[in-house]
């Protein structure tokens, strides 16, 4: 792996944060189309219709277990004068070879059976004897034990009208209707549709795969023990988690230590599995900050245009950070900060709308609303610093939750939103209107 000199640009400059957004989001592009069979797309994206070629249901069915009656039959029919009909047999899901009911006659019907000939509603069996001669029964009794049920007679107790429990054929979708759009995200309730109309397979874009490495000597692995300086590696399990949530498939690389040469070499290693790479620490000004030191280097003739640029931003937390490509066939990689709390915003605000874009979605980021300021003082604000607090929001109204600090975990965990000071603003009173990104 070889990376290009970083632009000058990225020293001499504070950025904004929608400049950096921009810059991230226009050097990405949406990946290939492939054909995935139904399970395999789910969480992918499809890229064209679908249209249904067969109705659903494909022909007027059953909603009840139950007996099929012509209407004229069981007009007027009561528990004190019952209609009786000759049952002429058992329609059940899936049979061919329909029974035809004839005037005076009913047929034994399952839920999702197809409606026989001559046959225009079902009455309930909880409406009927269940073919016993006595009061109205709860339910049929099984073939298996009791064959004698498709045939003999049954007593109606109550009318029906015309279609009365009859699911129409196409009553869903028609034959020639759009079952899906471009641009859909395959969930459960789409795969059942689109298994429902008969589609093995669908046309996507895969689902982005991310690899997310965290660097750092002291970082030790949760359920290790922990020695003299170290702490436990947290930032790689929030935002591999992150990730998935965003719809990747995310790969977590244990911690690396603070080694440029052994970094670059976990990179090249990563690079077969990754769509896009995200590194969590040493992007700052220390002298062990080894992603800047690894990756922020001139780069050989054999890759050209691939480079990581390492820029300040104006925003807190989250001001270093570093975007560019890796390897020969530049991946995308985003080099955060370390500390918890700015790796978790830089990731909500750059990462999560880089994966949505590699996955072909239109709208890329966390929705955005007005809420009223809830807080005991004003909020603080550097000038000329886009400020992200964590908050919650209930009902309008938004509060913060823990400090400003970016390495405060627990205020993050019960945080389901990011309160925005804008960077012309100093301080934000209780009771003002302030832009709140939703996190859940």
């Amino acid at each position: 792996m070889s990376t290009a000199a970083p632009h000058s640009t990225g020293h001499d400059r504070l950025w904004s944060v929608d400049e950096h957004l921009e810059d991230v989001l226009t050097a990405i592009r949406p990946l290939e189309p492939i054909e995935l069979h139904l399970l395999d797309a789910q969480g992918c994206v499809l890229v064209e219709d679908v249209t249904v070629p067969v109705s659903l249901p494909p022909f007027d069915n059953s909603s009840m277990d139950g007996y099929a009656v012509r209407v004229a039959d069981v007009a007027g029919a009561s528990e004190e004068f019952p209609a009786a009909l000759e049952v002429v047999g058992d329609v059940a899901a899936g049979q061919a070879g329909l029974l035809h009911v004839g005037p005076g006659q009913a047929a034994r019907i399952m839920t999702g059976a197809p409606l026989p000939p001559g046959a225009e509603a079902v009455v309930p069996v909880e409406w009927t004897d269940g073919g016993l001669g006595e009061g109205p029964v709860d339910a049929m009794r099984a073939r298996s034990l009791a064959p004698e049920g498709a045939t003999g007679h049954v007593r109606v107790h109550r009318p029906a009208e015309a279609r009365a429990h009859v699911r129409a054929q196409g009553s869903d979708v028609r034959a020639g209707d759009r079952a899906l759009e471009a641009g859909t995200v395959l969930g459960p309730p789409q795969i059942a549709l689109l298994a429902a109309i008969g589609r093995g397979t669908v046309r996507v874009r895969p689902r982005p795969r991310v690899v997310v490495l965290s660097t750092g000597s002291e970082l030790v692995q949760p359920g290790e023990a922990l020695a003299d300086g170290q702490i436990y590696d947290s930032n790689s399990f929030a935002l591999t988690a992150a990730a998935r949530d965003a719809g990747a498939i995310a790969y977590r690389v244990g911690a690396v230590a603070d080694d440029a040469d052994t970094l670059r070499s976990t990179v090249e290693d990563q690079l077969v599995r990754a769509d896009l790479m995200v590194t969590t620490g040493g992007v700052s000004v220390g002298a062990y900050d080894v992603v800047k030191e690894a990756l922020a280097h001139a780069g050989d003739e054999d890759e050209p245009g691939s480079g990581v640029e390492f820029r300040k931003l104006a925003m807190q937390p989250g001001k270093p950070q570093g975007f560019g490509t890796v390897g020969p066939d530049h991946i995308p990689l985003l080099a955060l900060p370390g500390n918890p709390v700015s790796s978790y915003v830089s990731f909500e605000l750059f990462v999560r709308p880089a994966i949505r874009t590699l996955m072909g979605l239109t709208d890329v980021h966390r929705p955005t609303t007005r809420a009223t300021l809830t807080a005991d003082r004003p909020l603080s604000s550097p000038r000329g610093r886009r400020q992200f607090l964590r908050g919650s929001y209930a009902d309008g109204t938004v509060r913060p939750v823990g400090g400003a600090g970016s390495h405060l975990v627990a205020a993050l965990a019960h945080a389901d939103a990011l309160i925005v000071v804008p960077e012309d603003a100093e301080s934000v009173e209780p009771g003002a209107e302030v832009e709140v990104v939703l996190l859940g």
